[in-house]
């Protein structure tokens, strides 16, 4: 199977209603994996899967468990390439919110994205916390999760600067990616892994 018919299985899995909710749903996870993969610390696979789906599936059966979560470290680690590349970060969805903020896939991918940020928040802050935060902050806009803060309140309340901020997410997600991978580092993708 191909990756990109993985990645189509893997959507629906996501996507159906089955799940927990307040388990991410494709888009979201996209958003969640992209944080893992820019966070300096490695939260290990089976910590960020069980995250990911709130409480554990129900899989029709070990080899679906073994497929989804499989797919999952794939989508991972190609997260992990496209950021590493020198080619501009695709999101898996349109840079705008639309009429309806909350039902756009773009708020879910950010929320996924802070998802991720808050499995290790003290690791994204403890170098850099200003520029992190800087970096952060049109994701963070974009989530809408900080909407009661005055300074969000008042950035959402101006579409025009809202559209802004994010088109600056893939290039902000660059920026967060050398920045929280060190330059002097070897990049994570070619670090040895032990399984």
């Amino acid at each position: 199977m191909s990756f990109a018919e993985q990645l189509t299985r893997l959507q629906a899995f996501l996507d159906a209603d089955e799940l927990h909710d307040e388990a991410l749903d494709y888009v979201a996870a996209h958003g969640y994996l992209t944080a893992l993969s820019i966070c300096s610390e490695d939260v290990p696979e089976r910590e960020w899967i069980d995250a990911l789906f709130a409480e554990p599936p129900h899989y029709s059966d070990d080899a679906q468990r073994e497929e989804i979560e499989g797919t999952l470290i794939q989508l991972k680690a190609h997260i992990a390439r496209q950021l590493a590349s020198d080619e501009e970060f695709e999101l898996p969805c349109d840079l705008d919110l639309g009429e309806e903020p909350d039902d756009s896939d773009l708020r879910g991918w950010c929320i996924g994205f802070m998802e991720g940020v808050f499995l290790r928040e003290s690791a994204w802050f403890e170098t850099a916390e200003d520029e992190v935060s800087e970096m952060l902050l049109p994701i963070m806009v974009g989530s809408g999760l900080f909407d009661e803060q005055p300074e969000f309140a008042d950035i959402a309340a101006d579409a025009n600067l809202m559209d802004d901020m994010i088109v600056q997410i893939p290039e902000a997600l660059t920026a967060l990616y050398l920045l929280c991978n060190a330059p002097d580092e070897k990049p994570a993708i070619l670090k040895p892994r032990h399984h």
